[in-house]
């Protein structure tokens, strides 16, 4: 049986480290890492199958759209408290539980036979939401030593930005040759494996001090979280969206927060103790992810591969070739970079890097916009290849290991949560915003590109933001080396 233990600060570790020392680090990283790829597989390999989706199905574009959405809100709500539930009861325990529900959702989904049996299978996929906050506290407790940690942070994280492209290439290839329920089925078979992998190949692990969860207070703070992002959603829809469902679900969230706040405060067993969200390694953390995602995220994954498929305005290309040319150079390079750049935080401090990727991720796009009217191929896998490295491959890192190396020793499991809400968040507000702005400046004329271009202005003003935010992110200490 794998051991169990309690979370230990540094100064608590035996100096003398022991020969499988090694060994048993690297088989708790096969495990984390097989335990990411399962969740990356959920996120990103029924991209190119959704029209395979579609015609079997008998749906619409925007009733499959409604089940994608259900998987990402059900992931957001969930990363905010099984993190928590992992300090409680154990997160071994946690996330096996967590990708064993993902296998469930994978065959739910590829023996649906209906759009609300698809969803219903999304949403139980959503449950693994949190797998890579969870994978990452559960390598800190393992791995202490700075440059170490931030090392195999980078390797970890770096795949949820995409794994290698080969993700979408394999939905592809699964829903052309064996239909949409091949997809499933391989998400399943590997939700299975990282299954088998985390129960018994990582140790169990849990806060000493904890030992009941604040279950209204989750309640509440799921209410409000999740009010905010169907509103989001809704909202981006724009001149068809419901405006007034988009003000009640906004005062529903406003409402919901300020009374999990009011729970918290007289709750014996916290979700989160109010004087943790007011700590600056809290809301600082928490504004910079926000800003960030807002930033670039619909720039990358919506506006540069519009412009290249559009046939007016931009390149013309097919949604595989659009793929070739951005998303895939994109992750490629974000792939290739986390692991340097998690052990460069380790060694020159978070917060530096952090800057580093965020000035170069709004350098990038600047680029983008410049070379837009050129309509040069080359210069658009250039920038893509540019924006995976200083986002996804630095800035993205980055953003996730401090949330957990930021968050109390008290309550290891809370800002990781809450930062993947926030990345969730991010993402969310980036469709809608920049989405606006593209919509709102568009010309008549079908061949210009100035809805594009304004869109990724608007992004670069946000990212500008972000930088000045990631100011006020206070120096995680522990983990940084001092040799």
């Amino acid at each position: 049986m794998n051991p169990s233990r309690t979370d230990r600060t540094p100064g608590d570790r035996p100096t003398g480290a022991t020969s499988s020392r090694p060994t048993r680090v690297a088989v708790l990283v096969t495990a984390l890492l097989t335990a990411c790829v399962a969740f990356q597989l959920n996120a990103s390999m029924l991209s190119p199958a959704l029209k395979s989706i579609e015609d079997s199905l008998g749906a619409s574009s925007a009733e499959i759209g409604l089940t994608q959405t259900a998987f990402f809100t059900s992931a957001a709500l969930f990363s905010l408290f099984l993190p928590r539930l992992g300090d409680v009861i154990g997160r071994r325990k946690v996330l096996a539980g967590m990708l064993a529900l993902m296998a469930v959702g994978c065959v739910v989904a590829a023996l649906a036979q209906s759009v609300p049996m698809l969803f219903v299978g999304r949403v139980i996929q959503g449950v693994s939401g949190p797998t890579v906050p969870l994978c990452l506290i559960m390598l800190r407790v393992e791995v202490t030593e700075p440059k170490r940690y931030g090392t195999l942070l980078g390797v970890i994280t770096a795949v949820n930005g995409g794994i290698a492209g080969v993700d979408s290439l394999a939905g592809g290839f699964l829903a052309d040759n064996h239909g949409f329920q091949a997809v499933f089925w391989a998400m399943a078979v590997v939700a299975v494996v990282a299954t088998v992998l985390v129960a018994t190949l990582t140790p169990e692990s849990k806060v000493p001090a904890a030992s009941r969860m604040d279950w209204p207070g989750v309640g509440l703070l799921v209410v409000s979280v999740g009010s905010l992002l169907v509103a989001l959603n809704e909202a981006g829809k724009l001149g068809a969206a419901n405006w007034t469902l988009v003000g009640v679900l906004t005062a529903v969230a406003a409402v919901s927060f300020a009374l999990f706040w009011r729970t918290e405060d007289r709750s014996a067993h916290p979700l989160v103790a109010t004087h943790h969200l007011r700590r600056r390694a809290t809301w600082a953390i928490l504004l910079t992810t926000v800003l960030t995602m807002t930033g670039v995220f619909a720039v990358m994954n919506g506006l540069i591969p519009s412009f290249a498929q559009d046939a007016e305005a931009g390149l013309g290309m097919s949604a595989e070739q659009s793929a070739w040319w951005t998303l895939t150079p994109y992750a490629l390079a974000g792939l290739a970079t986390g692991p340097i750049a998690g052990r460069l935080a380790a060694t020159y401090g978070y917060g530096r890097v952090l800057r580093i990727g965020l000035v170069g991720a709004a350098a990038s796009v600047v680029l983008m916009i410049v070379t837009l009217p050129s309509h040069s191929r080359v210069m658009l896998l250039v920038a893509s290849l540019l924006v995976g490295i200083t986002y996804a491959g630095v800035a993205n890192i980055v953003l996730n290991g401090l949330g957990v190396v930021l968050s109390p020793e008290d309550n290891p499991g809370f800002l990781p949560g809450l930062n993947a809400g926030a990345f969730n968040l991010g993402a969310g507000l980036s469709f809608a915003l920049l989405y606006a702005v593209k919509t709102a400046t568009d010309p008549s004329d079908a061949s210009s590109s100035t809805g594009y271009t304004s869109g990724m202005i608007a992004g670069v003003v946000i990212l500008a933001a972000a930088l000045a935010t990631s100011f006020l992110i206070p120096k995680p200490v522990t983990a940084e080396a001092h040799d």
